[in-house]
C-alpha cells in the first residue's frame, strides 16, 4: 500500500482586503482628515494582522480543507477562478504561511508556479540556468550534469549565451520551465504552466509531466482549467469552491461535479417547443439528433420541424457546439448552395454534419436561423446535448485557440452543413 506523502489537515488561509478610504465631504472635514492621517495610517498598519473581528475586509481564501496525496499519485486540483487552488499550492510550496491547520510533507518539493521568475536580465541564458537552478534547490554538480539536456529541452540553444533581456516572453518561459522540469524532486507542484507558450512548448510540457508522473513514479499536484490536460495526466482530483473542498476522489466523478457547476445540459436527442410563438416570422418547433459512425468520422444527423410566416425568403442556418463549461469549440454555417427558401410550406428539413474528432465529455448544441447573416430569426441556445464516451484522441492534447480549449483536433475545424 502506498504511503501518504502529503497530508493536509484543517487548512485555512485568510487575507485582509484593502478598503476604500472614506472621503470627507466638507473642506473642514478634509483638513481634519489630513491632520489625523498619520495616526490613522499607524492604526491601519497595526490592524493589518489583527483578525479579532470578522468584517467585510476579511477574506477567507481557504476554509478548513483536508486531503491526502499518496506516493506516486497524480492529483488534479480544479475549480473556478478564485476557488483557492493557487493558495493551496503556495502554502504547500512554503511561499505563504497558513492561518491555521497542519501540513505534513515527506519528500523534496519542486514548484512550477511562476516559471522564469527570478531571471536576471543582464545575465545570459546559461548563467540564468545556474542561478535559477540554485534558487530551486539544485547543486552546481546537478546543474552541470543536466545543462545540455536543459538547453536542448528549452529550444533556445542558439541564444543561450545572449543576455536574457533580449529574450521574448515565450523564450523566458521555455527556459524557466526547462530548468524547473529537470529537478529531481519526490513531489512536483504545477500551476497552470499550460496557460502560456506555443503549441510546441505545451506539447513538451505535457510530455515531461507525463514522464515524471508515470515513468518516474513521482507524486504530482496539478492545477489547470484545461480539463483535457487534467484528464490526460491525473488519476484523482479534488474540487475547490470558495475555499472549500466540495468533491474529491475519482477523477471522472469530480470533473463531472465541476462541469455541473456551469449552465450545463444533460445528453438529450430530442427537443420540442411547448408553445410555438406564432408571431415570429420563423421558429424551430421540433428538433431531433442522431449520431452515426466512429471517430474521427462521426456524422451528426439533425431533423427539424419549423413554422414560417414568410411567403418567399432566403435563409441561413448555423449550428454551434460547445463544451459543458460553455467553451465554444465548433461552428458550421450553411453554404450559399444550401440556402433555405422560407415559406409557409417549409415545415421539415434535414441537416447532416461531419463532426471533428472530440475528446470524451458532454457537449451542447445551439441552433440559429436568419434571413441573412446579420438578421436573427430564431436562436435556440443549448437545447440539445450529446456525450462522447470514448475517443481515439483521449491521450492527445491540442493547442489553445479562441475556438479550442483542448477539445478537438484543430485541422478538422473546417466543416460544412449539407441540407
Amino acid at each position: 500500500m502506498s504511503k501518504s506523502v502529503i497530508k493536509v489537515s484543517n487548512l485555512s488561509k485568510r487575507f485582509r482586503l484593502g478598503q476604500k478610504e472614506k472621503q470627507a465631504k466638507t473642506l473642514i472635514g478634509q483638513v481634519a482628515s489630513v491632520i489625523k492621517s498619520p495616526w490613522q495610517n499607524l492604526k491601519r498598519l497595526k490592524d493589518l494582522n489583527r483578525f479579532q473581528t470578522e468584517d467585510e475586509s476579511v477574506f477567507w481564501a481557504l476554509k478548513d480543507i483536508s486531503f491526502e496525496v499518496k506516493e506516486g499519485e497524480v492529483l488534479g486540483i480544479i475549480g473556478k477562478n478564485g476557488a483557492g487552488k493557487s493558495t493551496v499550492l503556495k502554502i504547500l510550496s512554503q511561499i505563504t504561511e497558513p492561518t491555521s491547520g497542519k501540513i505534513e510533507i515527506h519528500g523534496r518539493v519542486a514548484s512550477l508556479l511562476e516559471v522564469g521568475t527570478g531571471f536576471h536580465p543582464e545575465l545570459s541564458g546559461r548563467e540564468n540556468i545556474y542561478m535559477n537552478g540554485t534558487i530551486l534547490g539544485m547543486t552546481r554538480r546537478e546543474i552541470d550534469s543536466k545543462l545540455d539536456e536543459i538547453i536542448d529541452f528549452s529550444g533556445v540553444e542558439k541564444f543561450i549565451d545572449t543576455p536574457v533581456k533580449f529574450y521574448s516572453s515565450g523564450m523566458k518561459v521555455r527556459l524557466g520551465f526547462s530548468v524547473a522540469a529537470h529537478l529531481d524532486p519526490e513531489i512536483l507542484i504545477i500551476d497552470e504552466v499550460l496557460a502560456v507558450g506555443d503549441y510546441e512548448f505545451q506539447k513538451k510540457c505535457l510530455g515531461k509531466m507525463e514522464d515524471v508522473s508515470r515513468n518516474q513514479g513521482r507524486t504530482v499536484l496539478f492545477v489547470s482549467h484545461n480539463m483535457a490536460a487534467v484528464q490526460n495526466l491525473c488519476q484523482s482530483a479534488i474540487l475547490l469552491n470558495s475555499g472549500e473542498v466540495t468533491a474529491e476522489g475519482s477523477l471522472n466523478e469530480v470533473v463531472k461535479v465541476y462541469l455541473n457547476q456551469f449552465d450545463g445540459i444533460q445528453p438529450s436527442n430530442y427537443w420540442k417547443s411547448t408553445v410555438p410563438d406564432l408571431t415570429k416570422a420563423f421558429e424551430f418547433t421540433e428538433i431531433s439528433i442522431a449520431i452515426s459512425g466512429q471517430q474521427p468520422n462521426l456524422v451528426l444527423d439533425l431533423n427539424f420541424k419549423c413554422v414560417s410566416n414568410y411567403k418567399h425568403k432566403e435563409g441561413f442556418v448555423a449550428i454551434d457546439i460547445s463544451a459543458q463549461d460553455n467553451t465554444n469549440i465548433f461552428q458550421s454555417i450553411s453554404e450559399p448552395k444550401s440556402i433555405l427558401r422560407f415559406n409557409p410550406n417549409l415545415s421539415q428539413f434535414n441537416i447532416k454534419l461531419n463532426l471533428p474528432p472530440l475528446v470524451p465529455g458532454l457537449y451542447k448544441l445551439s441552433l440559429w436561423a436568419g434571413s441573412d447573416y446579420s438578421e436573427t430569426l430564431d436562436w435556440k441556445k443549448n437545447i440539445l446535448g450529446f456525450e462522447v464516451v470514448e475517443s481515439p484522441i483521449s491521450g492527445r492534447t491540442f493547442p489553445h485557440s479562441p475556438f479550442n480549449n483542448g477539445y478537438f483536433c484543430p485541422e478538422s475545424f473546417v466543416s460544412k452543413i449539407e441540407l
